[in-house]
C-alpha cells in the first residue's frame, strides 16, 4: 500500500468554518472567566463549604459581559468547562436567587444540552429546588418584557427538557404542561364537550383534574390554573409574533424554535393526546401559513418546519389509544368530516350549498372545488358556518390577528381538504438522488449545523406515534444521510479533477480521482412501455463505455469489482458555467456546484462488456488475461420516472440532460448500501407488517418496561435443559445466589451435570389495595411471580457413537452469576437486554444462549445480528466450537472469508459444504454395504443410500432390536447379534469391553447406530441438493428449510429484507450482538423480516447484547446526529425507558489495575479471579516501571495539535513518541503481534502509519505493529499491549465524550501508555475520574532498563517503589536517543552473532530536530485506502 503523501513539516493549521471554541488558555489562562472561576468557585483549597452567590458578581462579572455580545457561544463554552453551573451556580441557587441567576443556569445547561453533555443528573440532589426554578424558567418563557433572545434561551430550556422525559425529576414538572387540562383553553364548551365524550377515559381525566383543582387550597389552584394556561399563552404570543410587522432575526429564530417545540410535544403520545387538540382550535397551521412571517421569501426554514409540523399535526392515529389508522379507515374518517360538513351546508345553507350538501367526497374534498362551493357565502356567512362546525372564529385581543373572510377560508379549506397520508408521502419520495434532491436547501442548511438554529427534520425520539411513524422518520433521516454522504463524495470527486473550460461547451479534466471517470454521453437502448394503469416506462436501459487504459492497477481493479446492482451516479459537468454563479445568491452555493455541476442521475449497473458487447461474468479472471482491451461497456438501468420527467422537460425546450453527461462516479460498496435500505424501509413504511404483539409497546416506549421480559409473559417456559451451562453442582449453586436449589423428585442429592431447571414458583398474595391503572413510570415493575426457587434433574446424555468425533463438544466457560442470570432470560421467551462491559463476556454468554436453544427447541430458528463482519467472526467462531452441528449453520453476506475455522458458512460455502458431506457419507455407505455384504452401488447418490437404508439398515437393525428387547438375552447374546462389527472395526477398540453389562453393552450399541443413523439422516438433508440443478435455488432452500442459525451483518439485513421476507423464510428467535452500534431502524429491519402467519410474527425471544457506556453508531453529519439523533440505538433507548436489563459485573479481561481506570463507568465492576491469579497479570511490563502510564507530551518543533485540513488533525510529537515507544518494545522482544497503536483521529492514524512506515518497515528488527487505527475503529477488539495517543494539545475535542474514552481504556489486557497534553486533560470535568487515577503516577515514562520480554518481575503494588535499572525520559528526544542507541548495539549483537564484521550500519537516525518526518496530508487521502474521512470526527466536534 503506496505511504501517504508526505508534506513539509511546516504545515498550517487550517481555521474552521464553525464557531471558534476555548482552548486550554481560555480555561487555564488569564481570562476573564478564568479568573473568576479560581477566586470563587475553583479555589485550590477543597473545605466543603456551602456555595454563597453574589449577586454582584453573577450581574457585573458574568451576565453583562455576556450581554453586551450577545451571549457568544465560545463564552458559555468557557462558562460550562470551569464547571460554573455545577460548582458555582447550582450550589448558590435558593428560592430567592434573581433572575439573572435563573437565567444563567439556563444558558450553561443548553451548552451541555447542546454538547451532549450529561445535564439534568446535577439537579437530582434538590428535587424541591429543581421544581421551583422549572417554575421559574416557565414563567419568565411567557414574560414579554424580557428581549427575544433570552426568550428563546428560555425555549430551548424548556424543549430540551421535554426531550429528557425519562428523568424522573424533568417528567414531574413537564407532565402538568400538557394535560388535560389545558382543554380549559378550546374556543367553546360545546367543542369541548363532544371532544370529551369520545372517549370514557377522557370525561374520567377531564373530572379527576376538576376534583383536583376543588380540592387544592388557593397557591396550589394559582398553580394549577398557570400549568393549564402556559401553553395556551406561549402559543398565542407566537402567533402574535408571527404577525408583528416589526419582526427582526430574533423573532424569526423565536418563532422556528416554537415551531420545533409544538411538533416535539405532537411527535410523542404522552404529549400529543391533549396539546394537539388545542393547536389545531388556535388553527396554528393556518395562521402560520397566511403570516407575512411565513411569507418572507428568506424563511425557507420556517416553511420546512411548517410542513414538518403538518405531517404531525394530522399524522393518522387516535390521540387518546394511539391505534395508527389504517389508509382505509383514514379515508373514512375524512370522509365522515366531509359529511358533517355537508349535513350542516344542508341544514343552515340549503340556498346557497345545495350543491356542497349533495356532492360526493371526491369531488369535494380537493381545495380547488372546496374553494369555489363556498365562494358564494358572505363573510358573515362563512363567519356563521365555521362556527357551526366547531371552528374558532375569534382570538383574544392581545394576539392582533384579524380572523377575516381569508383567514376563516383558508382554515376551512385546511380542515376539509383531502391530505396525502404519511403512506403515501413515503411512496412518492424519491430514494434515487438528482442534482434537486441532492443540493435542496433543507439538507444544504444541515451542512454547516452548529445547534444555534432548528432543523425541519424529523427526530428520533425516546417513543414514537407508531410503527409506521418511526418508519417514516428513519425513511425521511436515513434518505437524508445517505443523500449527504453522496453530495459530500461527489464533491470530492470533481475537486480532485479540477474541471477547467478553455473554450465555452468544453470541459476537461486537469486532475485525478480514482472514483470518477470522464466518459462520452450514455447511449439511450431501450425504454420499455409503460405497464398498465402507470405513466412512467416500465424500464430504461442506457450504455457506456469506461476506458481505464490510464489507470494503475489497482485502480483498474477497483473499477472491474462493479457488479449488476451497484449504483454509480452520471454527472454532467460544465466548467464554463462556473464562472457564471452569481456571488449575491441567497441561496447557500455548494462547492460542487461551483465547480461546474449541472446536473446527476443515478443508475444501477445491469451487467458488465467487453468492448465486443460480450457478457463478462467472472471479472477478476476475465480483466487478468492477456491482451484484453481497455474499453469496458457497461449497460446501466435509469430510473423511469426521473427518465419521464426528463423527456418532458426536453419536449418543452429544455436541454436534454443526457446528451451533457460527461462523468461516472462510483463509491466504496460499503458506503453504497443507500438503494436496498432505503428500499427496506419504505416497503416496511407501506407494508404495515406488524412487531410482535408482545414486544408492540415496549418498542414505542409505552406500557410497563418489564411486561415483555419472561417473567411476564404467559408463556414462560418451566423446565428447560440448561446442558452444559453449568460445570458442576457447586457451579449451579453459587450462579443462583438466593435461590433455592432443590434435587428433584427422582434424586436426593448433588449430582453432576446435564442439569435440568424447573422454576416453582410461590402463589402470589392477594392484594387488598385496588391496583392503579395508571403506570408509575418511577415506581419499579411488581413481578408476577417470583421465582423463588428451582428443580434440578439429570438425564443420562445418549451415546453418540465408538468414535472421538462423534463426541458432542462441551462448554468449558465457569459462567458468573449474572452471566447466568443473561442465559437464564435469553433461553426463556421475550426481551432480554445485556449490558456488556469491557471484558464481561457478552459473547460467550450470547453464544450459550444460541447452544441452549438450539437443543432445546430443535424445530426453532434463531437469526443472529451483529454491527460488524469482525463481531459476527467472534460471535461464530465460538457457535462453532460448541456442540451445534455444522450443517445447521448459515452465513450471509461478505466478510465469512475472515473466518478463522475450518467450515465455510456462506450461503455458497454451505452448499459446497453439503455436497463434499454427501461425497463423504456415500463413502461410508458404500463401506456399510460392503461390511453387511449388500450387493450393489448404494452409495451412487443420496436417493439410492436412502433405499439401501430402508432395505438393509433398518431391517438389520430391527432384527437386534428384537433380540435385545428378548426376555433373558444376556450382553453376549446382544454383543453377537450386533450387525456392524465389521462396520466399526476401525473404532477404538475394544468396541463392546469384556466386563461391559447388558446396559452398558445396549448403550454403546445404541451410540453406534447413532452414528449410522446419523450418515443417513445428513444424506436426506442433501438429497434436495442432488434435485435442485440452479445455484440460486439451492442457497434459497439452504437458508429457508436446512439452517436453524443465520447470521448477518446488520446492514446485510437492512439490504436484503425484502428478499428474504419473499423467500418465505421464518424465524423465532433474535440474538443481536454489539446492539449499542446499531442504529435505530437497523435494528428494527431484523424484527420484521418474516412475513406474519395468521396476522402475528412468530418472533418469540429478542436478546440484545451491547454497552451504551461505549460508542454509539456512526453518523458522518452533526446534523443527523445530534439534532435528528440519528445516532440512537434500539438498545440505548430500551435503556433509557428503563427496560429491565442484566449487567454483567465481573472483567476477564485486564489487569486490575489497568481494569480501574474505567471501573468508575460501571458501579459494580470486579475482577475475575484468573485477572489476580494468572502470572501474566502479576507480571511486570518488561522493561516499563508502570503498567499504565500517562506521558505527557509537550510541543515538538514548537508544534503541538495541527489541522492540515478541517478535522484532519496532527500531532508529530506524539506520533514519534507512539513510533518510539514501540520500537523500545521490539528491542526487548515484544512480539509485534502483540502491540496495536491508537490515535483519537484519523488524521494521527495516518501520520503514526507514516512515522511507522518511515522509522520500522524495512528494518526486520522493528516490523510493523499488529494494527494502527482510531479508538472508534478498535471498538470490540483488545490487545496486551496499547501505545494511545489523544493527540489534540488546544482542546479535549470529541474524547470529551466520556463513551469514547471508555473505549480507549479498556482495549489494552496488559500495558497501557497514553500519550496527550496534560493541561489539557486533567482539566475536564467529565474526563477527570478517570484522569485522577492516571495522574497520581509521574508524567514522564518511567522505564525499567536492563530487561527483556517476558519479565520476571512481580508488578509493585506501591507506585513509589524503585526498580532496578529505572530511568525517567525527558522527552520524545530522550527517548528517541535511548532507542537509537539499543539499535546499534542488538545490530552489532547480531552481526557478530552471524560472523560478520563489527561494523554498525546507519539504519537508523535518532529523532532530533532536524528529522524529515513530516505531516501526512488529507488530500492524498484516495493513495492511502485505510485513510477513511469520518474515520475520526466529521464535523465540529466538542
Amino acid at each position: 500500500m503506496p505511504n501517504a503523501k508526505r508534506l513539509k513539516s511546516g504545515a498550517k493549521s487550517k481555521s474552521r468554518d464553525t464557531e471558534p471554541r476555548p482552548t486550554i488558555a481560555d480555561l487555564e489562562g488569564e481570562s476573564e472567566f478564568a479568573q473568576l472561576a479560581r477566586q470563587h468557585w475553583l479555589k485550590t483549597t477543597r473545605r466543603a463549604t456551602k456555595v454563597k452567590v453574589k449577586n454582584d458578581v453573577l450581574k457585573r462579572h458574568i451576565w453583562d459581559v455576556l450581554e453586551k455580545d450577545s451571549f457568544p457561544y465560545k463564552s458559555l463554552l468557557v462558562l460550562e468547562g470551569l464547571q460554573t453551573l455545577e460548582s458555582y451556580l447550582w450550589p448558590g441557587y435558593s428560592e430567592d436567587s434573581s433572575n439573572f441567576h435563573v437565567l444563567l443556569i439556563v444558558l450553561i445547561t443548553n451548552v451541555k444540552a447542546r454538547e451532549r453533555l450529561e445535564t439534568w443528573g446535577i439537579f437530582e440532589d434538590r428535587p424541591a429546588e429543581f421544581s421551583g426554578l422549572f417554575t421559574r424558567v416557565l414563567s419568565m418563557s411567557l414574560d414579554q418584557t424580557l428581549s427575544l433572545t433570552i426568550r428563546t434561551h428560555l425555549l430551548c430550556f424548556i424543549i430540551y427538557a421535554f426531550q429528557s422525559l425519562d428523568w424522573a425529576s424533568v417528567r414531574k414538572e413537564c407532565a402538568p404542561l400538557v394535560s388535560v387540562g389545558i382543554w380549559h383553553n378550546l374556543s367553546t364548551e360545546p367543542k369541548r364537550e363532544s371532544k370529551l365524550s369520545q372517549a370514557a377515559q377522557l370525561r374520567k381525566a377531564w373530572k379527576a383534574a376538576g376534583k383536583r383543582y376543588e380540592s387544592a387550597d388557593d397557591a396550589t389552584k394559582a398553580r394549577l390554573r398557570f400549568e393549564r394556561a402556559w401553553l395556551y399563552t406561549l402559543t398565542l404570543d407566537f402567533l402574535r409574533l408571527l404577525y408583528d410587522e416589526k419582526r427582526k432575526e430574533e423573532h424569526v429564530l423565536y418563532c422556528e424554535r416554537f415551531v420545533e417545540f409544538i411538533s416535539d410535544l405532537l411527535s410523542q403520545l404522552p404529549t400529543r393526546r391533549y396539546v394537539n387538540t388545542l393547536l389545531q382550535d388556535l388553527h396554528i397551521l393556518p395562521a402560520l401559513r397566511l403570516s407575512p412571517m411565513y411569507n418572507d421569501e428568506d424563511n425557507g426554514l420556517l416553511r420546512d418546519q411548517c410542513s414538518l409540523l403538518g405531517h404531525f399535526v394530522h399524522f393518522t392515529i387516535d390521540d387518546q389509544t394511539g391505534v395508527q389508522h389504517s389508509r382505509t379507515e383514514a379515508y373514512d374518517q375524512h370522509c365522515a368530516e366531509l359529511a358533517k360538513l355537508q349535513r350542516i351546508a344542508l341544514r343552515h345553507f340549503k340556498d346557497k350549498l345545495t350543491v356542497l350538501a349533495l356532492s360526493n367526497y371526491g369531488s369535494i374534498d380537493k381545495r380547488s372545488e372546496l374553494e369555489n362551493l363556498l365562494e358564494i357565502l358572505t363573510d358573515e356567512e362563512i363567519k356563521r358556518l365555521a362556527a357551526l362546525l366547531e371552528l374558532r372564529t375569534e382570538y383574544p385581543e392581545s394576539v392582533k390577528i384579524p380572523i377575516d373572510r381569508s383567514f376563516l377560508m383558508e382554515v376551512l379549506l385546511s380542515t376539509y381538504e383531502k391530505r396525502q397520508t404519511f403512506q403515501e408521502v413515503a411512496q412518492s419520495m424519491s430514494i434515487l438522488p438528482t442534482e434537486d434532491s441532492l443540493f435542496d436547501q433543507g439538507l444544504l442548511r444541515t451542512d454547516n449545523y452548529d445547534g444555534s438554529k432548528p432543523l425541519a427534520l424529523p427526530k428520533l425520539k425516546l417513543q414514537y406515534l407508531s410503527v409506521g411513524d418511526f418508519l417514516w422518520r428513519a425513511l425521511v433521516l436515513y434518505r437524508c444521510e445517505s443523500f449527504y454522504g453522496i453530495r459530500k463524495d461527489i464533491g470530492d470527486a470533481l475537486r480532485r479533477l479540477r474541471p477547467e473550460s478553455k473554450r465555452p461547451g468544453e470541459t476537461t479534466f486537469a486532475g485525478f480521482s480514482k472514483m470518477a471517470l470522464p466518459i462520452s454521453r450514455p447511449s439511450i437502448l431501450e425504454v420499455v412501455p409503460a405497464l398498465v394503469g402507470d405513466d412512467k416506462p416500465a424500464k430504461v436501459n442506457a450504455e457506456i463505455s469506461l476506458d481505464v487504459r490510464r489507470l494503475t492497477d489497482n485502480i483498474r481493479r477497483e473499477w472491474d469489482s462493479l457488479r449488476p446492482d451497484d449504483v454509480v451516479f452520471l454527472a454532467a459537468v460544465d466548467a464554463s458555467l462556473s464562472k457564471a454563479i452569481s456571488n449575491g445568491s441567497t441561496h447557500t452555493i455548494s462547492e460542487a456546484e461551483k465547480l461546474g455541476l449541472i446536473s446527476v442521475r443515478t443508475a444501477e449497473i445491469a451487467q458488465v462488456m467487453d468492448d465486443k458487447g460480450k457478457s463478462i461474468r467472472d471479472p477478476a479472471a476475465y480483466f487478468n488475461g492477456h491482451n484484453r482491451s481497455p474499453t469496458r461497456r457497461i449497460q446501466l438501468k435509469l430510473d423511469p420516472k426521473i427518465y419521464k420527467e426528463d423527456m418532458d422537460r426536453a419536449s418543452k425546450g429544455k436541454p436534454d440532460v443526457y446528451e451533457r453527461i460527461n462523468l461516472i462516479i462510483r463509491r466504496s460498496g460499503r458506503e453504497n448500501n443507500f438503494k436496498p435500505v432505503l428500499d427496506s424501509i419504505r416497503s416496511l413504511c407501506l407494508s404495515e407488517v406488524p412487531l410482535a404483539s408482545w414486544l408492540h409497546e415496549n418498542f414505542l416506549g409505552y406500557g410497563d418496561p418489564a411486561g415483555a421480559t419472561y417473567k411476564h409473559l404467559p408463556n414462560r417456559i418451566g423446565k428447560l435443559d440448561f446442558r452444559d451451562t453449568f460445570l458442576d453442582w457447586q457451579h449451579l449453586v453459587e450462579s443462583l445466589p438466593g435461590k433455592t436449589i432443590e434435587p428433584g423428585d427422582d434424586v436426593t442429592a448433588s449430582f453432576g451435570p446435564p442439569y435440568m431447571l424447573e422454576s416453582v414458583d410461590k402463589p402470589l398474595e392477594e392484594k387488598t389495595v385496588k391496583a392503579s391503572k395508571k403506570r408509575r413510570r418511577d415506581a419499579e415493575p411488581a413481578l408476577i411471580a417470583e421465582v423463588e426457587a428451582y428443580k434440578v434433574s439429570t438425564y443420562k446424555p445418549p451415546n453418540t457413537g465408538p468414535y472421538p468425533v462423534d463426541a458432542p463438544k462441551l462448554n468449558s466457560v465457569r459462567f458468573t452469576p449474572a452471566q447466568i442470570d443473561g442465559i437464564i432470560s435469553g433461553t426463556q421467551p421475550g426481551l432480554t437486554v445485556i449490558v456488556g462491559p469491557p471484558g464481561t463476556g457478552k459473547t460467550d454468554v450470547a453464544t450459550q444462549i444460541i447452544n441452549n436453544i438450539y437443543h432445546n427447541f430443535p424445530e426453532q430458528r434463531t437469526l443472529l445480528i451483529a454491527h460488524s463482519n469482525q463481531a459476527l467472526n467472534q460471535l461464530f467462531a465460538k457457535i462453532v466450537a460448541l456442540d451445534i452441528d455444522e450443517r445447521h449453520l448459515l452465513r450471509l453476506g461478505h466478510g465469512e472469508e475472515d473466518l478463522d475455522t475450518d467450515g465455510s458458512f456462506s450461503k455458497h460455502g454451505r452448499v459446497e459444504s453439503f455436497l463434499e458431506i454427501r461425497d463423504r457419507y456415500l463413502r461410508e455407505v458404500n463401506r456399510l454395504a460392503v461390511s453387511l455384504g449388500a450387493p450393489g452401488a448404494h452409495g451412487n447418490s443420496a436417493e439410492t443410500a436412502g433405499y439401501f437404508n430402508s432395505v438393509y439398515i433398518q431391517p438389520a437393525w430391527a432384527k437386534f432390536t428384537e433380540v435385545s428387547k428378548a426376555d433373558g438375552s444376556s450382553a453376549t447374546d446382544i454383543i453377537e447379534a450386533f450387525p456392524f462389527h465389521t462396520y466399526f472395526s476401525d473404532a477404538p477398540q475394544p468396541l463392546f469391553p469384556p466386563e461391559s453389562d447388558r446396559e452398558a453393552v445396549l448403550d454403546i450399541a445404541n451410540g453406534c447406530y447413532h452414528h449410522v443413523s446419523k450418515i443417513f439422516s445428513e444424506l436426506e438433508d442433501v438429497l434436495p441438493f442432488e434435485i435442485l440443478r440452479r445455484d440460486r435455488d439451492k442457497a434459497n432452500y439452504l437458508l429457508t428449510n436446512e439452517a436453524r442459525i443465520i447470521a448477518m451483518t446488520s446492514t446485510h439485513a437492512a439490504m436484503r429484507r425484502t428478499e428474504i421476507a419473499s423467500l418465505g423464510f421464518h424465524y423465532d428467535n433474535i440474538v443481536m450482538e454489539e446492539a449499542a452500534q446499531i442504529t435505530e431502524v437497523e435494528s428494527f429491519i431484523p424484527l420484521a423480516m418474516q412475513k406474519p402467519k395468521d396476522g402475528q410474527m412468530a418472533l418469540q425471544r429478542v436478546v440484545l447484547c451491547g454497552d451504551h457506556y461505549q460508542n454509539s453508531p456512526v453518523i458522518q453529519s452533526l446534523a443527523f446526529r445530534h439534532y435528528a439523533n440519528l445516532e440512537q440505538s434500539l438498545f440505548s433507548r430500551f435503556v433509557r425507558l428503563g427496560i429491565p436489563v442484566i449487567t454483567l459485573d465481573q472483567q476477564g479481561r485486564a489487569r486490575p489495575s489497568i481494569a480501574a481506570l474505567y471501573q468508575w463507568r460501571y458501579p459494580n465492576l470486579g475482577n475475575l479471579p484468573h485477572v489476580e491469579s494468572l502470572k501474566e497479570f502479576q507480571t511486570a511490563n518488561a522493561g516499563f516501571k508502570y503498567d499504565y502510564q500517562f506521558i505527557n507530551v509537550p510541543d515538538y518543533k514548537d508544534r503541538g495539535e495541527v489541522e492540515p485540513t478541517p478535522h484532519f488533525i496532527q500531532n508529530l510529537g506524539e506520533a514519534e513518541y507512539a513510533v518510539a515507544i514501540f520500537q523500545y518494545m521490539r528491542l526487548l522482544g515484544y512480539p509485534a503481534s502483540k502491540i496495536s497503536i491508537l490515535a483519537t483521529y484519523a488524521g494521527q492514524r495516518a501520520l503514526i502509519k507514516d512515522v511507522l512506515s518511515h522509522r520500522c518497515a524495512k528494518n526486520a528488527i522493528f516490523g510493523l505493529p499488529k494494527i494502527v487505527t482510531t479508538v472508534d475503529k478498535y471498538q470490540g477488539e483488545q490487545n496486551d499491549y496499547i501505545i494511545l495517543s489523544l493527540t489534540r494539545t488546544s482542546r479535549v475535542g470529541y474524547l470529551r465524550d466520556i463513551r469514547r474514552l471508555t473505549v480507549a481504556l479498556s482495549r489494552a489486557r496488559l500495558g497501557l501508555y497514553i500519550l496527550g497534553r496534560r493541561e489539557v486533560f486533567e482539566a475536564c470535568y467529565e474526563l477527570r475520574p478517570a484522569f485522577e487515577i492516571l495522574l497520581q503516577r509521574p508524567d514522564k515514562l518511567a522505564l525499567a532498563t536492563g530487561e527483556m520480554w517476558p519479565s520476571e518481575r512481580i508488578q509493585a503494588e506501591e507506585d513509589g517503589t524503585a526498580v532496578p535499572g529505572e530511568a525517567v525520559m525527558e522527552g520524545v528526544e530522550h527517548l528517541g536517543t535511548f532507542v537509537y542507541e539499543m539499535t546499534a548495539t542488538k545490530i552489532k549483537q547480531l552481526r557478530v552473532e552471524r560472523g560478520l564484521p563489527e561494523t554498525v550500519e546507519q539504519v537508523l537516525q535518532p529523532i532530533t530536530e532536524e528529522d524529515e518526518a513530516g505531516y501526512v496530508d488529507a488530500s492524498d487521502e484516495e493513495a492511502n485506502e485505510d485513510v477513511v474521512p469520518g474515520d475520526g470526527i466529521e464535523a465540529s466536534e466538542v
